[in-house]
């Protein structure tokens, strides 16, 4: 397995006049279960269907698995994909669909698949129809796993589940990454349930990455600091402002620092994985602002 398992340059993909991405530059290491988030619109969906083969781009260059995702059907094969809306055919029964993985998918393994349905408690000769939210998302999942890509990417596979349907498809997708040793693009807006499962983070807002590393790393070297007003030039030069608020006596800042934090008039607290991202979506927000502003 490759080093990297995705890595995109100055990506784009343009539908008439819209850019739905562009000029994303992105690395995402092998071995991971890498949680991709951001903003409606920051171009996550069309990534994920550039790096899984089903788009072309419209100016850069993205690889997957050390090539063109969709240079050969044997590169195709070693990616897994499972959508939004955890696409299966209603009117087949989970039977035809395990059928239809074996004759598309030279590397399936039919007997994990069937293995896996029992296990759900799903009969094969079960509509797609007829099985509930939950139930079709772990189908769906069942097709993914059993195709055994070396990557599998999975575009917001829980947004319309309950939260225990949530968790038991996160449960069984932990289950196989252990299991099976792949690696897993997984894109979210439920932080929680990434903080569960992912232990490396990609913020994506606007095509651009705001913060790329492993979750354990990120959290260990971001803090809140909440003290007296100060100017944002006044802070050390070690630590870098991610976000910034102030009143008229109080200013509480989100930092980067591997330096410890001695200054007595902050009151330093660690993030959780949201804080984080949602304290870089600000930094995004505010630079933008900045930039708006020197144009005028």
């Amino acid at each position: 397995m490759t080093s990297s398992v995705l890595e995109a340059q100055k990506l784009g993909r343009k539908y008439g006049r819209r850019w739905a991405l562009r000029d994303c530059t992105i690395e995402i290491p092998s071995g991971h279960v890498v949680g991709l988030v951001g903003p409606n619109g920051a171009g996550k969906t069309t990534l994920l269907k550039l790096a899984s083969g089903q788009l072309e781009a419209t100016e850069g260059a993205v690889t997957v698995l050390g090539d063109r995702p969709a240079a050969t059907p044997a590169r195709l094969a070693r990616i897994g994909f499972v959508a939004q809306d955890t696409p299966v055919y209603s009117g087949l029964s989970i039977a035809d669909h395990l059928r239809l993985g074996a004759r598309l998918n030279p590397r399936w393994d039919a007997a994990m698949a069937q293995e896996r349905i029992a296990r759900l408690g799903l009969a094969p000769d079960q509509r797609a129809g007829k099985l509930s939210g939950g139930q079709r998302a772990q189908v769906a999942l069942t097709l993914g796993l059993a195709k055994r890509p070396e990557l599998l990417i999975l575009d917001e596979p829980v947004a319309a589940l309950d939260p225990l349907a949530r968790r038991e498809f996160m449960q069984g997708l932990m289950e196989a990454t252990v299991e099976h040793e792949f690696s897993v693009v997984l894109s979210s807006h439920l932080v929680s349930d990434l903080e569960r499962v992912c232990d490396f983070l990609v913020v994506l807002v606007d095509s651009r990455v705001q913060v790329a590393g492993e979750t354990d790393k990120l959290l260990a070297t971001h803090y809140r600091l909440t003290g007296p007003r100060r100017d944002t030039d006044r802070l050390p030069a070690d630590q870098q402002v991610i976000s910034a608020s102030h009143t008229d006596r109080q200013s509480t800042f989100v930092v980067r620092t591997d330096s410890p934090i001695h200054d007595p008039a902050w009151t330093v607290t660690q993030l959780n994985l949201e804080d984080l991202v949602l304290a870089y979506m600000d930094k995004h927000t505010a630079d933008r602002r900045a930039a708006l502003e020197v144009q005028r």
